[in-house]
């Protein structure tokens, strides 16, 4: 077992770190793999990105053929190069006229309902087709009064010239009037500059500086306060206590709408939108920063943003999935409630009361220390004392130790790995709540104390790997507790369960249920950590097992809604996270809902409860599901 000493975030090697900002920034920025995933404004960004691409190099490639600007000019294109470049340079402006006609006729016509338009929306594309025509008109006239042999490498420019003839324009007209469109296409391009930082144009420079800026660290894991005892401000109150990277993120935002679009709280009806809380943001910026005097901040929670605003949030992650910047409105999201936890302790009733269980109980549940995970005893699960060693640290977590549901599925995968044989063992009473709960909801400090008590803990024995059933206490022990020196080698049950399976250790019978079962991606598990294959692999063992796939699958899972908290708060039922995928589940005529993660199963199993489906549906967990295949 690896150990370490408890530290703040670590951060990656410098040369691995830049590496990792590279690789996005191709894929991002130049590949553009994000904005791909919707087939039409993907071509339609991508027609424009690449066409202002080659204009604006060759444009640079145009100006250093003068001495304006260098004491040097380039000999460069000519002859043969220039024809290619003529040709190129017409290509590039034909996929501006194309891109822009697209996004006029997605903002005017198809326009979908996350997309907002403003004026600079207008004012952008109008300038981009206007610097395409009046450089076409250029060329064009250009041709027509010099009439060169290569004027064919120049197809849009010449096919304007031959109109131009047709329509009566004569040589010397063309000559008279060329100054004219050449200085309105050089002016228009001055324009272009100088409104970069006044317009979403600006976009173009700081989405990828915030792609190479962004923290470098697991879309599961939050940053760390530092020096917690000591920090002058926990959490963000005002626009002016973000971090200056946050600061960048949202100005950089371009209000796509693309977390909205995915995001299940909007979705279910919800009045929340990380877009919106991002140009809330942005506007406070901006303001704050054009503010007349020393341009003092105004009020950000309770005025601009409503101070419910922030505990909507799921933490599911399916915005920064969907996002082509990379920004992250759910750190947003978790600095407000850290400022509102632990700054104003103004916090929803149901939030309250769950930290003061965690604070007095040591678990969300409120429940004592004895009655946790009862069937540890009941079969005779080894308890590892300090000084032991074991193969496998079953990490039980509050879930499967407390809820009733969960200890079903906790006592069923711990019977899968003594019939597996597997060495392992639990921490027993000495095993604390991870925090994750405390963490979601704002309070880092009763996080941090946590992790210290659990790092303490897993010093005084020795075990390989940790593996957790609980995809919160997953994530958080692999993608968390390292900010803190808990460097440890973390796996998820489904994980583990794939292993045995493909070793042989576990042989499930063939299943003569002739039920439907359609497998659940948890976020934690799915989106955050990329666990798609293994828990599918372990369901695929079952021979004969009729299975049916969601359609918002893998990385477009669907939330269950009990992240980020909201396994403990106070829900409108008319817009219930939960609600809106067991209605997912049941259009694909689903007979049983396979998880692997406690909240999902809790989350899902009251949907089916509240809806009086419990004699149509019902949910389980994978370790159930084998458990029932298994010879135990």
């Amino acid at each position: 077992m690896t150990t370490a000493t408890p530290t703040q975030e670590l951060p990656l090697p410098e040369k691995r770190r830049w590496q990792t900002s590279f690789k996005n920034l191709t894929l991002r920025a130049l590949v553009q793999d994000r904005i791909l995933k919707k087939i039409y404004p993907g071509i339609m960004h991508l027609l424009i990105f690449w066409g202002m691409t080659i204009q604006i190099l060759g444009t640079i490639v145009n100006i250093l053929q003068y001495p304006l600007f260098t004491p040097f000019i380039i000999n460069w294109p000519r002859e043969g190069y220039y024809l290619g470049f003529e040709l190129i340079m017409d290509i590039g402006g034909i996929m501006i006229v194309i891109g822009v006609l697209m996004a006029v006729l997605r903002r005017s016509v198809r326009r979908p309902s996350y997309l907002v338009n403003r004026w600079d929306d207008w004012f952008s594309l109008g300038l981009l087709l206007l610097i395409s025509l009046l450089g076409f008109a250029s060329e064009a006239i250009r041709l027509q009064s010099v009439d060169p042999d290569w004027q064919a490498w120049s197809p849009m420019g010449n096919l304007l010239a031959g109109w131009l003839s047709a329509a009566g324009f004569s040589g010397d007209t063309a000559v008279a009037i060329h100054p004219y469109l050449f200085w309105s296409h050089a002016a228009t391009g001055m324009l272009f500059l100088v409104s970069l930082p006044f317009t979403k144009l600006r976009h173009m420079i700081l989405g990828p500086l915030n792609i190479i800026l962004r923290p470098q660290r697991s879309s599961g894991a939050l940053e760390a306060i530092a020096d917690i005892e000591n920090a002058e401000k926990l959490g963000a109150g005002g626009i002016d206590e973000f971090q200056s990277q946050a600061l960048l993120m949202f100005d950089a935002c371009v209000q796509c709408g693309r977390c909205e679009d995915v995001c299940p709280a909007t979705i279910s009806g919800m009045p929340y939108s990380p877009r919106a809380l991002l140009e809330d943001l942005h506007l406070t910026l901006k303001t704050t920063l054009t503010a007349p005097g020393n341009g003092k901040a105004p009020a950000l929670l309770g005025e601009t943003i409503d101070k419910e605003t922030p505990w909507l949030c799921t933490t599911c992650g399916a915005c920064l999935e969907a996002c082509p910047l990379m920004i992250d409105p759910v750190s947003a999201a978790v600095e407000l409630r850290r400022y509102l936890t632990l700054t104003t302790g103004e916090v929803p009733n149901s939030v309250g009361e769950a930290l003061t269980q965690m604070e007095r109980r040591g678990n969300p549940w409120g429940l004592p220390k004895e009655n946790h995970a009862p069937w540890v005893k009941e079969l005779n699960v080894r308890v590892l004392q300090p000084g032991e060693e074991t193969d496998v640290l079953l990490f039980i977590g509050c879930a499967y130790g407390y809820d009733n549901r969960g200890q079903q599925s906790g006592a069923d995968l711990v019977r899968l790995l003594q019939s597996a044989g597997v060495d392992f063992a639990v921490l027993g009473a000495a095993e604390g709540c991870c925090g994750e709960t405390a963490r979601r909801l704002g309070h880092e400090y009763l996080f941090q104390v946590m992790v210290k008590d659990n790092i303490e803990t897993f010093e005084s024995v020795r075990f390989k790997r940790i593996v957790s059933a609980c995809a919160h206490c997953f994530n958080t022990l692999k993608n968390e507790y390292p900010q803190f020196g808990g460097d440890y080698r973390v796996q998820h049950h489904s994980e583990l369960l794939a292993e045995l399976l493909e070793a042989g250790k576990l042989q499930p019978h063939p299943t003569k249920d002739t039920r439907t079962f359609s497998y659940h991606d948890s976020c934690y598990v799915g989106r955050i950590n990329q666990l798609y294959a293994e828990p599918r692999k372990a369901l695929d063992h079952i021979s004969g097992l009729r299975q049916v796939e969601f359609e918002r699958r893998n990385e477009d899972g669907f939330c269950c809604g009990g992240g980020g908290g909201h396994m403990w708060m106070e829900i409108d039922p008319n817009t219930r996270i939960n609600h809106r995928r067991l209605a997912e589940a049941m259009d694909i005529e689903a007979d049983v809902i396979v998880t692997a993660c406690p909240y999902c199963t809790i989350m899902l199993d009251d949907a089916i409860r509240s809806k009086g489906l419990g004699d149509e549906m019902e949910v389980k967990d994978i370790s159930e599901v084998l458990a029932a295949h298994s010879e135990l």
